[in-house]
């Protein structure tokens, strides 16, 4: 009876330690934005491969009907699936322009179902909309468009979502712009994605996370070590102006970041960044058991 309690023991220290190191923030996939990394997507089976090859199992893809010749490998849904499901990768979201999106929704959105993509996501409703200085008559009317063509996703049974760039980070009246379009944007209709890196501008996702409970559906990882570089302004819109760490080397409270992201109802999370701070991420993401 002693050895089978001390096997027992032991068995469960193992099974303890393997759960560990298997572990992944949330019990979520690791995912990966391809936008970084667009130069490799000419040879998409290659790229898949080395993604599958670090531990990625989700790809957040860009609509290659509205982001041009780099994302012409994706064009081929059908394709693109079979070559996911070769290397036991899937892709359930997706950046899609604002151009599209008023010209061809209906076009883009064929194109996401037939390759199971769920989120219909934009990266700023900043174009036509006065950019990184808007009025607020001018973020009114971006919401209400938005609030338009996010109601037909719903009907083709998808999810629209916004991304937070230049215009998202500007303010009107003293008031942030993305604080506004939180009122603006109907909650059924549009989730939001965080941007990591707008710590730089003050952007905190757990404070956000905890201030609008089931709002977001998604985040894009990125660390910033806020001591070596000095704070971006609000309405900076070039997210290479922003120099960015492996995740856990910055300064970024991971373990509160996910922790509120429960409660801002996150379902899923992509890392982007280079090639070479995609890899120290992701075994970083294997070790924070959250």
């Amino acid at each position: 009876m002693g050895k089978a309690v001390i096997t027992s023991g032991v068995a469960g220290l193992l099974a303890t330690k393997t759960m560990k190191l298997s572990a992944t923030p949330l019990g979520l996939p690791i995912g990966c934005q391809v936008w970084p990394e667009r130069s490799m997507l000419k040879d998409f089976p290659k790229f898949v491969k080395m993604m599958a090859g670090i531990g990625v199992t989700r790809l957040e893809l860009c609509s290659p009907i509205g982001y041009g010749e780099e994302f012409a490998p994706l064009s081929d849904a059908k394709a693109v699936v079979r070559i996911l499901d070769d290397h036991g990768l899937k892709s359930e979201s997706s950046h899609f322009t604002m151009g599209e999106l008023r010209k061809m929704q209906q076009k883009s959105l064929e194109w996401a179902k037939e390759i199971g993509i769920k989120q219909v996501i934009t990266a700023s409703l900043g174009d036509g909309n006065g950019g990184d200085n808007p009025t607020l008559d001018q973020v009114k009317r971006a919401a209400d468009e938005y609030n338009k063509i996010a109601a037909v996703t719903a009907a083709a049974g998808l999810q629209q979502g916004l991304h937070n760039e230049g215009f998202e980070m500007s303010k009107v009246n003293g008031k942030r712009t993305y604080d506004l379009l939180f009122d603006l944007l109907d909650p059924k209709l549009v989730h939001f994605q965080f941007q990591m890196s707008t710590i730089a501008a003050g952007f905190v996702a757990a404070d956000y996370f905890t201030r609008y409970p089931g709002r977001f559906y998604s985040i894009h990882l990125q660390d910033v070590d806020l001591k070596a570089v000095p704070p971006v302004a609000e309405g900076v819109s070039k997210r290479q102006r922003i120099p960015q760490v492996a995740l856990g080397q910055g300064s970024i409270d991971w373990v509160k970041t996910f922790n509120a992201a429960r409660i801002g109802g996150v379902k899923n999370y992509f890392v982007e960044q280079n090639w070479d701070l995609t890899q120290q991420s992701v075994a970083y993401l294997k070790t924070l058991n959250v």
